[in-house]
């Protein structure tokens, strides 16, 4: 920055604060104004990327110690003085500010000795020389960090993480406690419906900034553990139910498990094939966005054992069928 700007602008005024402002109120300060007027939630605003930077650079002088400091003894001198032109005769210029400071002043080409600022200098020489010198190699004005290149401070690191919930859990959605790598606990809420491999977001849980800026996020993957009995299929809950050979022949009424619920009764129909999807409306998994369905999938079962009476009678229902085969279908189709 140069010389120049610290009498200019008032860093206090721009970010409206006290000068006896804490820090930890400046940076409360900064950080809802810079939430205000960041680029990415005004895109294409001219005027809001300006007052951005205009309140990065006042924030990046008054969060730092040294140079607040040095800004307030800048501001302290320059109260009053006026910046003329060389050789315009006016009276209270720079000169005027600073000459007692060094000694003499910097008018009429006189040597003057700066300390650290590279031996004797003209006193029309370089101004940032100058204070490089008074208040240590060039840091005059330095700004550091950044919101993508627009300065203030920069964002914390977000931090990856892994937890693995049982399958009810996921089904229902819970709160539940994790432990973070420096031992503190943490609390997540686990949306109802969240599904296996699924990312959660907590917000400002991450790493902190290292100067002053928001902390970044933890990124948690969800593992869910598979249930014995149900699968997810999108918001619906899948079952697969065994029924006899004589129940599906015959038709009957059976029990279906629910998820952490009471069986429910199904009717399945004469003549039910294997695989048949009967459906129970309302019964699958619960969400903001909607409830699914449980959609019980009957499966024949074949007993792998006949008593010779039982073994006499199917040879004999067998007799009485009709000469079909239920594969000459697919038979056919293979060969087309």
């Amino acid at each position: 920055m140069a010389s120049q700007d610290w009498f200019d602008k008032d860093f206090y005024k721009v970010l409206g604060v006290s000068k006896d402002v804490s820090e930890a109120d400046l940076k409360k300060t900064y950080r809802k104004l810079a939430r205000k007027y960041h680029p990415d939630s005004n895109p294409g605003d001219a005027a809001a990327e300006a007052k951005f930077k205009e309140i990065s650079e006042a924030y990046s002088v008054l969060s730092d110690p040294e140079e607040r400091k040095e800004y307030d003894q800048i501001r302290a001198m320059g109260t009053g003085a006026r910046f003329t032109a060389p050789g315009s005769g006016a009276q209270g210029g720079f000169d005027d500010v600073f000459g007692g400071m060094f000694g003499q002043g910097g008018a009429g080409g006189q040597r003057q000795y700066f300390p650290g600022g590279g031996g004797f200098q003209q006193g029309g020489g370089d101004f940032d020389d100058v204070f490089g010198g008074l208040f240590g190699n060039g840091r005059f004005g330095t700004t550091t960090g950044g919101f993508r290149g627009y300065g203030g401070p920069t964002r914390g690191r977000d931090v990856t993480a892994h937890t693995t919930i049982d399958f009810v859990t996921a089904t229902r959605g819970e709160t539940i406690t994790l432990q973070a790598s420096d031992g503190k606990p943490i609390k997540v809420k686990i949306p109802a419906g969240v599904a296996d491999g699924q990312k959660i977001k907590l917000r400002g849980k991450g790493q902190p900034s290292p100067d002053g800026g928001e902390a970044g996020d933890i990124v948690l993957t969800v593992s869910v553990r598979k249930h014995p009995v149900f699968e997810r299929d999108g918001l619906n809950l899948r079952v697969n139910v065994p029924v006899t050979f004589a129940e599906a022949a015959l038709g009957a009424t059976i029990e279906v498990p629910t998820l952490g619920g009471e069986p429910v009764k199904l009717r399945v129909a004469p003549g039910t094939p294997s695989g048949r999807v009967l459906r129970v409306k309302g019964r699958g998994v619960e969400t903001s966005k909607g409830t699914g369905d449980l959609l019980a999938v009957v499966q024949v079962a074949v007993p792998s054992h006949l008593s010779a009476d039982a073994k006499e009678a199917l040879e004999a229902f067998a007799a009485k069928l009709p000469d079909e085969n239920p594969r000459d279908d697919i038979l056919a189709k293979a060969r087309s």
